[in-house]
């Protein structure tokens, strides 16, 4: 992709994000009713390529739970509010009733309560006996403490989950995570990220990771933007990081690692946008965090609104507009993309005459302006 001159001193990529394209039809049509949405990552097969961002608005083990039988994924922050708190309804209770300006200094102070290895267990194992397949997320600077609690607790699928993550983090304070190492003496599959770009994709990819979340996370509700000038346009960081996977699967013989979005899909369109771009799977936060069930009552948040040095997320309201399933399944009475997301999925690829997720990463798409 040719460069662009920034000025004198300095070029840089043009890249797009999911707004900049669409999807083109094809001359081949299908019936919805024929399309499968299923997907499978290690052993573990869902039938819609549908991730629940680990996010106390978002997640519960509840809405683990209804994720899980309804086909899709709920990955439980094991860094928040249910593993800090024996109950933390009443304090969910509390942010969704902060005042504006004031609910950060608030989410500082509740999130300061430490981690409690029971509660790790404890929420794990609601999420397992209810039968549906168990995730949790931790970040990479606390992967080392906590994973041996996580994996005791009969965890399926670890995510390694920050900003951003490398397979080459230096530190001179402190040993870093070894995350091939790490990933190799786990008996579990990992996900890890996120990362933007073929490179630092690839590398991950050769850590043994299951599959890669390309992005930052946290679209509507972050502000790294504003507080680090880092930002990644989706369908380009998308379209490279599928690239890596092609070229890791030829280089490694034939492993396939799963490429997962994470971030800016607020609307069904974005979910089919990210899979056409070569997206497996999509990761979301605001779309469920919509939901009655959702624990943040109308309001959304991540991890990284209550940073303790450096905030870069804020708490927004998102509003409620339905049960999640509805959200997931329909019938919809909005014309915005926000209900029924698995519908409007299996529209998109039936309007392109595909029957299978992989497939429909082949679909011609176009850039838009």
């Amino acid at each position: 992709m040719a460069e662009i001159e920034i000025g004198r001193g300095k070029r840089g990529r043009q890249a797009y994000a999911f707004d900049d394209v669409a999807i083109v039809p094809s001359r081949r049509t299908r019936d919805p009713e024929e399309v499968s949405t299923h997907w499978q990552i290690d052993a573990y097969r869902f039938e819609i390529p549908l991730l629940a961002a680990p996010m106390d608005s978002v997640m519960s083990p509840a809405t683990a739970i209804e994720l899980g039988r309804a086909g899709g994924l709920g990955v439980l922050d094991l860094e928040g509010l249910w593993t800090r708190y024996d109950d933390p309804e009443p304090l969910l209770e509390e942010i969704a009733g902060l005042e504006e300006g004031k609910a950060l200094n608030r989410l500082q102070e509740i999130y300061a309560a430490p981690v409690r290895e029971d509660l790790i267990a404890d929420r794990l194992r609601e999420i397992r006996d209810a039968g549906v397949t168990v995730a949790g997320a931790l970040s990479p600077p606390r992967v080392k403490r906590y994973h041996q609690a996580v994996i005791d607790a009969g965890v399926d699928l670890v995510v390694i989950r920050g900003t951003t993550v490398s397979a080459e983090h230096v530190s001179g304070r402190a040993e870093p995570l070894n995350l091939k190492q790490f990933i190799y003496e786990l008996d579990v599959p990992v996900i890890v990220g996120g990362c933007a770009t073929y490179q630092a994709a690839l590398h991950l990819m050769r850590t043994g990771a299951a599959g890669v979340l390309v992005g930052f996370g946290g679209g509507s509700s972050h502000t790294t933007k504003s507080v680090l000038g880092l930002t990644v346009p989706m369908a380009t960081a998308v379209a490279d990081v599928a690239a890596a996977r092609r070229d890791y699967l030829d280089e490694s013989g034939g492993r396939y690692v799963h490429v997962i979005a994470d971030g800016s899909i607020g609307r069904s369109g974005d979910i089919a946008k990210a899979i056409a771009c070569g997206s497996d799977a999509v990761m979301v936060g605001s779309p469920l965090a919509r939901a009655t069930e959702a624990p943040g009552r109308g309001w959304h948040w991540g991890s990284e609104a209550h940073h303790a040095d450096l905030p870069r997320g804020e708490r927004v309201h998102v509003g409620t507009i339905g049960p999640l399933s509805e959200i997931l399944g329909g019938p919809s009475y909005l014309a915005d993309g926000s209900m029924n997301l698995v519908g409007a999925l299996r529209r998109a690829m039936a309007t392109t005459g595909y029957t299978e997720v992989k497939e429909f990463q082949r679909v011609e798409v176009t850039v838009l302006g």
